[in-house]
């Protein structure tokens, strides 16, 4: 897995299953805080109409930044492995 650190209100997916909160892989989030110095990060999961439907702390391994726009040559990708 390629994953590069996460920044408040980034956009990311999960790349792990998490049934005891009912998430699954491949669902889309947003970074609201940086937890222990970039350690782990509170994810919050909206619906469509923008209500929160979970809040949980994830660590890195376990999403995915998403990236809208084509990367710079310049960003280093860092190999996660789950």
């Amino acid at each position: 897995m390629i994953n590069s650190t996460a920044k408040l209100l980034d956009v990311v997916a999960l790349i792990v299953d998490l049934p005891q909160y009912n998430l699954w892989r491949g669902q889309v989030g947003t970074v609201v805080e940086i937890l222990a110095n970039g350690a782990a990060f509170e994810v919050e999961f909206s619906d469509r109409n923008g209500r929160t439907y979970e809040s949980v702390g994830l660590r890195p391994e376990q999403i995915m930044v998403l990236r809208f726009e084509p990367a710079s040559p310049n960003t280093k990708a860092e190999m996660v492995t789950a």
